[in-house]
């Protein structure tokens, strides 16, 4: 496995567009608006009715719910049904995006995902100024369902590929596939196929108001069960039609097919949709045997935590005999820091988005006379600080006088220790931003490592203020 930076940019939206349509579960007007969104900063939907305008990023750590569709939830806010809007974004290639929301879900539309892609086409997609990182499967990793029976799996391939099979074991809707050899044949053959359901599930939806926006131009309804006339009522009064029948091909009427398998294929663009919430791209080929939101998913939280794992794990690759892009003189001109509280001594990489830095830990740091003195080892929250203080390059880089800030710690998550630094070692640190710098805030995600492992870990944020 390996996350490769492709000569592909990263892509988003040249303009904002909206649409309104009715929300299936509320059954109410609900306007979504596209927007750009700065690289590296993936999908993420905004809440504009509530206060403060919460945002719940795309990621599969925040699925919740996956009965009638995924749902994402972060400090009590939730996002119902986003797979569809999902499937459109990766199906047109766009890498980062803010999904406006005036309520906790997308429009319905018409069950699919054709409305959102031709949305996306007319913001007019744009390229930027960053490559787009792939993770490149190189081995089968699977996940299977016991209870369901349902299993969903990647394999090496030379691109994104998705395959789905259903069997769902009725005379009226057998067993069907489809597949997607080429992200580029989203729009045409996957985008306009509709959500579907069973007649028994359907009544029991309808029992419990759960498809208060429901009707038939937005699901496909197969007849599974013989419709009494105390249902075709109840059909009548939900959908709001004078007359209900049956077609021969077992659906309910006013709809016509757009594909033969158009289940299969729906189930398909429910995966593409669900797995983006993986928040990285993936080179390999996806087959998926009777899937759902709830496989789908645990899928998704299974390959992102084995991709979290691969980028912490991932030395970086430096030459530290090289000319660096910083010197110990340069950094003193950005970071405030004098020794002994100094603890960076050269930096070699500094993009917008990360900052790659070194500290060479020797014998004479004061703190060795007191931290364990027969069996010196570096304190682990000096090595924090000197992470942060790696960090303090890549936010102070921002403004065109850094010698006149300073940094504060706002917060400090997740840490671990993995290794213990001793005198002789040469630290190496990553840092690399979660969320784009906001008025001066930098929230990162930092690592360091020593002999080439990974030593210690963190989430860090941290604010700029100009010196009074």
């Amino acid at each position: 496995m390996a996350i490769v930076k492709t000569e592909q940019r990263q892509k988003t939206i040249k303009n904002e567009v909206s649409l309104e349509g009715v929300g299936l579960h509320t059954g109410n007007i609900v306007k979504l608006t596209f927007k750009p969104a700065p690289i590296h900063s993936g999908f993420a939907f905004k809440r504009i009715d509530l206060e403060g305008n919460p945002v719940i990023e795309a990621d599969a750590n925040y699925v919740t719910n996956t009965q009638r569709g995924t749902c994402l939830e972060k400090n009590g806010v939730t996002i119902q049904t986003c797979e569809h809007v999902l499937a459109a974004l990766v199906g047109m290639g766009v890498d980062n995006a803010i999904i406006e929301l005036n309520a906790s879900e997308p429009p319905i539309m018409d069950g699919s995902s054709k409305f959102f892609v031709e949305a996306i086409e007319k913001a007019e997609i744009i390229e930027q100024d960053a490559v787009r990182e792939v993770y490149v499967v190189t081995d089968i990793i699977s996940y299977t369902d016991e209870e369901s029976g349902s299993e969903i799996l990647v394999m090496p391939s030379t691109e994104y590929k998705v395959t789905t099979m259903v069997d769902f074991g009725t005379k009226v809707l057998g067993t069907q596939n489809a597949t997607l050899n080429h992200i580029s044949e989203f729009k045409n053959e996957i985008s306009d196929s509709r959500t579907f359901s069973f007649l028994h599930e359907l009544e029991m939806l309808l029992e419990h108001g759960l498809i208060k926006g429901g009707d038939l131009n937005n699901a496909i309804v197969y007849v599974d069960k013989k419709l009494s006339p105390e249902t075709m009522e109840k059909l009548k009064v939900a959908f709001n039609k004078d007359s209900i029948s049956v077609k021969p091909n077992g659906i309910l009427d006013n709809l016509t097919l757009h594909h033969p398998n158009e289940a299969a294929r729906h189930k398909l663009l429910d995966v593409v949709g669900d797995l983006a919430l993986i928040g990285t791209a993936i080179q390999g080929k996806v087959i998926a045997n009777k899937p759902g939101h709830y496989i789908n998913t645990q899928f998704a939280k299974k390959m992102s935590k084995i991709i979290k794992n691969e980028r912490r794990n991932n030395v970086p690759n430096i030459d530290i005999n090289q000319e660096p892009l910083m010197d110990v003189c340069q950094i003193m001109n950005m970071l405030p820091h004098r020794q002994p509280f100094l603890f960076l001594d050269k930096v070699f990489e500094l993009s917008d988005h990360h900052v790659i830095g070194m500290k060479n830990v020797t014998m004479n740091e004061s703190f060795f006379q007191g931290h364990f003195p027969g069996a010196p080892v570096m304190p682990g929250v000096l090595i924090v600080e000197a992470m942060a203080q790696t960090g303090g390059i890549l936010v102070l880089s921002t403004v065109p006088d850094p010698e006149n800030y300073l940094t504060f710690f706002m917060k400090i998550d997740n840490v671990k220790f993995k290794q213990k630094v001793v005198p002789g070692d040469t630290l190496i640190f990553k840092c690399e931003l979660i969320t784009p710098i906001r008025r001066g805030i930098c929230h990162m995600q930092g690592y360091a490592y020593a002999n080439g492992k990974l030593c210690a870990e963190a989430e860090l944020m941290a604010q700029i203020s100009k010196v009074k």
